[in-house]
């Protein structure tokens, strides 16, 4: 598994070994969420980058899942649909949103670091 990289958005990124990058959101961000009952994938099409692309509903409020970069999604995770808990159980592993092939994968190493991410989570909160 490679290293995680994040948005200001609070979605996570990680880049598989055929080059396509799986995208989620982060336990900071379903937390906040609170229980997701609901979960809108994107179609297989390409997306620019900030588009909304996904849209996630919680017991508290919708949210949108915006596309971190330009790119195409070729695959979506099937599981959210009968399960959407699984955004909750597991952000970072079986909750997955989708998966896609970025137009320039040199920008994911551009996004947020495991540090950045956290020292963002710190700003929000002490803001």
């Amino acid at each position: 598994m490679s290293e995680l990289r994040f948005t200001e958005d609070h979605e996570w990124l990680r880049t598989e070994a055929d080059g396509t990058v799986t995208v989620g959101i982060t336990a900071f961000a379903q937390n906040a969420l609170g229980d997701v009952v609901f979960v809108q994938l994107p179609e297989l099409q390409s997306y620019d980058k900030g588009a909304e692309a996904a849209t996630v509903e919680s017991v508290k409020a919708a949210s949108g899942v915006y596309m971190p970069l330009d790119g195409e999604v070729l695959e979506v995770n099937p599981a959210l649909d009968s399960s959407p808990e699984r955004v909750n159980e597991d952000p970072l592993g079986e909750g997955w949103f989708f998966r896609f092939q970025p137009s320039d994968a040199s920008a994911v190493a551009k996004l947020l670091d495991q540090d950045a991410y956290d020292r963002l989570i710190k700003a929000n909160a002490e803001a």
